[in-house]
């Protein structure tokens, strides 16, 4: 006889065509961090249009590796299942590969126990190649599974410099990936770059290319004058450049530490870099050495406060490392445009990126380091308010029509729908 849950299974399956939809990252609500937050959405918003969805996580948060979250609760109808792993933290690599280890081993241990034919298996990519035993155990289960990919381990690693990952390691770890993309059904990526990296290893019609997301409706435009940040933190009058979200490595930050500094005999002009992340302290350390007074340094800000943190500056700043692009995405870049302010973008001046702000109207591609342009870009924006509100405005048209959440969230319940109405005819009796 079937029990409620196996009931309530079944009606929640029937919207997607498949039995149910688990999902395996490193971190998940209440988690704050970015990759927490689109599977929190994604998994909540499937929910609601009646889909069973299981959660394989960790029981610590991204900036509280000593909380002990639940091993197993129901969040919003979601089946959150969190794994034990050691908490060493991201200070050492051969700690930070200790936990992730821990928790391959957690998560595949309890992805045997969940899984059942039928299913389909979304991978992230917390930890790196989760995805390997995400596939093996699939095949063993006969489920279908989808890599959802936000970076390209071990390419990412190599550029860093870690040395470990390089020669045969680092050639086993990409094999191991590239053999889990091409049986999966789908390897969603966030943008045409990515996608044109990966298209060899997982065979033609295996890539889609899924953007993440903003929500317009938390994030809108929020004129200087209605935006009580800006009295809070005393940049009314000024002309304010932004920088909102991680300082990492994937980041070259010098070209704005020395526009910064260029910058500091003009009073109007005020850098405001909201965040935290690796290259934080050593920022503001630099500021501090070189006696630049122009920059103020916040914490991240709420949810709740998004809108008026990002409406806070006038022009916002985005950077990503020439060589990391296609290997990541900067997902700042979504709240900007979600906040309807025009972007410098600093990283390959002929990629993607830049591109895409270009054709939109709605901001400007410079190479990295190239500081004299990023001085001569502020002064025109600052010199032209005009200019400035129209990119902005273009910029949350580009939001609007492909990085709002829903779009996003619809586009996934299709793929996952596809591919659980494929798994079903695979696996139906012949005629």
């Amino acid at each position: 006889m079937a029990t409620n849950a196996d009931e309530i299974d079944c009606e929640r399956s029937a919207a997607l065509g498949t039995s149910r939809v688990v999902f395996i990252n490193r971190f998940f609500y209440p988690d704050e961090s970015a990759t927490s937050q689109l599977l929190s959405d994604l998994a909540f918003y499937l929910v609601a249009k009646g889909v069973a969805v299981y959660v394989i996580t960790g029981r610590q948060r991204y900036d509280d590796p000593h909380a002990d979250l639940p091993a197993h609760e129901v969040l919003r109808g979601v089946e959150v299942r969190r794994v034990w792993s050691s908490r060493y933290g991201r200070a050492r690599l051969a700690t930070r590969a200790l936990d992730y280890l821990s928790f391959y081993a957690g998560a595949t241990i309890a992805l045997l126990r969940l899984a059942r034919p039928g299913d389909v298996l979304v991978a992230k990519t917390d930890p790196p190649l989760i995805s390997v035993p995400t596939a093996v155990v699939a095949r063993l289960k006969r489920a279908r599974w989808v890599n959802w990919v936000q970076d390209l381990f071990p390419e990412v690693a190599m550029a860093y410099g870690m040395r470990a990952v390089r020669g045969p390691l680092g050639g086993m770890a990409r094999w191991g990936r590239d053999w889990s993309f091409r049986g999966a059904a789908a390897n969603v990526v966030l943008g045409e770059a990515m996608a044109a990296r990966i298209q060899a290893a997982a065979g033609r019609g295996r890539v889609r290319i899924i953007p993440n997301w903003s929500d317009g409706e938390a994030i809108r435009p929020v004129a200087p004058v209605d935006n009580r940040l800006r009295d809070e933190w005393r940049l009314e009058g000024r002309f304010v450049v932004g920088y909102s979200g991680n300082f990492g490595r994937v980041h070259d930050a010098s070209a704005i530490l020395a526009a910064a500094q260029a910058l500091a005999g003009e009073p109007d002009i005020r850098f405001l870099m909201i965040g935290g992340g690796v290259q934080r302290e050593r920022l503001e350390t630099e500021c501090r050495n070189m006696a630049v007074a122009n920059v103020d340094f916040r914490p991240f800000q709420p949810r709740e406060r998004l809108r008026e943190s990002l409406g806070a500056a006038d022009v916002h700043l985005v950077s990503l490392r020439s060589d990391m692009e296609g290997l990541v995405f900067p997902s700042k870049l979504y709240g900007v445009l979600a906040a309807g302010r025009p972007v410098i973008f600093l990283g390959a001046r002929g990629g993607e990126i830049a591109h895409l702000l270009e054709d939109a109207g709605c901001g400007m591609g410079l190479a990295q380091d190239d500081a004299e342009g990023l001085v001569a870009a502020i002064r025109e924006f600052a010199a032209d308010p005009e200019r400035c509100r129209d990119m902005g405005r273009r910029a949350r048209a580009l939001f609007e029509t492909h990085y709002e959440r829903q779009i996003a969230l619809d586009r996934w319940r299709d793929l996952l729908d596809e591919v659980a109405r494929s798994a079903e005819l695979a696996d139906a009796p012949p005629h």
